[in-house]
């Protein structure tokens, strides 16, 4: 599993960059982003190579953060992996209840981060089925 932050931030212009601009001046590595946006606001989900510094920092700045468990899962780039690994989760009964990739890894293998109904019991299943399912520090390089 892989620990990521959800913050809570106006849908306006300049409001993702002053989340990087916390990061940016302490030093910590963004590995993945994504926005879920409705008219009036949004939910960044981040994962960083600083997890608790980072959620620390935002909150003390006045954002509404929260860390959750996700499953981060090594993927060969070809057609249709990502179907054959959304289908087993679907074949063992799990809803994804939202996905995104990673921006950045050294090795240049896709990772998909995704949230499920049941994540210990998907992490499982995945692995079962051949998956590699990566780790916080697996994240960090």
């Amino acid at each position: 599993m892989i620990r990521q932050l959800s913050i809570f931030i106006q849908n306006e212009i300049g409001s993702v960059a002053s989340i990087t601009a916390i990061l940016k001046s302490n030093s910590i590595n963004l590995r993945a982003i994504a926005s879920f946006d409705t008219p009036q606001f949004a939910i960044l989900r981040i994962v960083v190579d600083q997890p608790e510094k980072a959620k620390t920092l935002l909150i003390d700045s006045g954002f509404a953060v929260t860390m959750s468990e996700a499953l981060a899962v090594e993927l060969e780039d070809k057609p249709g992996v990502l179907h054959d690994l959304l289908q087993t989760i679907a074949d063992a009964g799990f809803g994804v209840n939202y996905i995104y990739s990673i921006v950045f890894r050294q090795a240049n293998i896709p990772l998909i981060i995704l949230n499920t109904d049941n994540l210990e019991e998907t992490k499982q299943v995945l692995k079962e089925k051949g998956y590699s399912v990566a780790e916080q520090e697996d994240v960090l390089s």
